[in-house]
């Protein structure tokens, strides 16, 4: 399959180029680039450093990816910015690569997510498979996103907060702590309120382990005991519940942050 490139675009010695790639006008790419077959750029596309971007991602005007990071403590290391496939990456979009300091050199987009219209990714983030970041949507450096999360519009996250697997995280809220797995999340300063009910039933959760998380829910952010004796009980209570296993998982998980705490307005009665 031929590839179709404008005219006025920029590509410099080094870059790689796969198959069926369409690059539109007075797009810009880096000599270390990678663009893997039937990649779309769709115009005045920056793409620079040592990023490679997967099968079948689509992206739209003035995204800029992988130029250096926002980070005063950034040298020039060959830090890297990995993008997956099937990808669709709206205008203004900014990802910047790793870094060496506190970083892993490295920031990883998975497969088959949404960055809308000037969503930012910064230096170190590990973002998951069909993730979704609304409107002006940014992380901070070495964030973490789980599968099918979604940020809302003009939200931002702290770096160093955990983002887990189909969490909700309500538009202008500001997110400083890791949230659960299946968290609800809004707020200026955000705080849980329950479950991502609507996007568990939307993914064809079973009723029974959306009962099975409510009630876990409600025994890990009650008020008895410690919160450890509580993450201890619900372990052993729903030791056969794979999605309350994920849930526990997390909150044991290695993190710089802590969790995210409920609103008490919508702690379950």
């Amino acid at each position: 399959m031929s590839n179709i490139i404008h005219p006025t675009v920029v590509i410099e010695d080094g870059a790689q180029i796969g198959n069926g790639v369409s690059i539109g006008p007075y797009c810009v790419i880096g000599a270390n680039v990678v663009l893997k077959d039937n990649v779309t750029l769709k115009s005045h596309v920056v793409v620079d450093g040592h990023t490679t971007i997967g099968q079948g991602t689509v992206v739209y005007p003035f995204a800029s990816l992988g130029t250096a990071p926002q980070d005063l403590k950034y040298a020039g290391e060959k830090s890297t910015l990995i993008i997956g496939e099937n990808n669709t990456i709206r205008e203004h979009v900014t990802m910047n690569p790793g870094t060496e300091a506190n970083g892993r050199m490295e920031t990883r987009v998975g497969n088959n997510c949404l960055f809308m219209m000037a969503a930012h990714v910064a230096h170190d983030c590990v973002i998951g498979n069909n993730v979704i970041l609304a409107n002006n949507a940014t992380l901070a450096g070495h964030v973490s996103v789980g599968d099918f999360a979604i940020i809302g519009g003009l939200s931002a996250v702290h770096q160093f907060s955990r983002i887990g697997e189909h969490a909700m995280i309500g538009g202008m809220s500001g997110v400083e702590n890791d949230v659960i797995p299946y968290g609800l999340v809004k707020g200026e300063r955000a705080s849980l309120h329950g479950l991502n009910i609507i996007g568990m039933k939307r993914r064809g959760f079973d009723n029974n382990d959306v009962r099975a998380l409510q009630r876990a829910y409600g025994d890990l952010f009650s008020d008895e005991g410690t919160f450890d004796a509580r993450v201890n009980k619900v372990s052993n209570d729903y030791a056969n519940e794979s999605s309350v296993a994920k849930l526990i998982e997390f909150t044991q998980g290695e993190s710089k942050m802590p969790l995210c705490q409920p609103h008490k307005a919508s702690m379950p009665k």
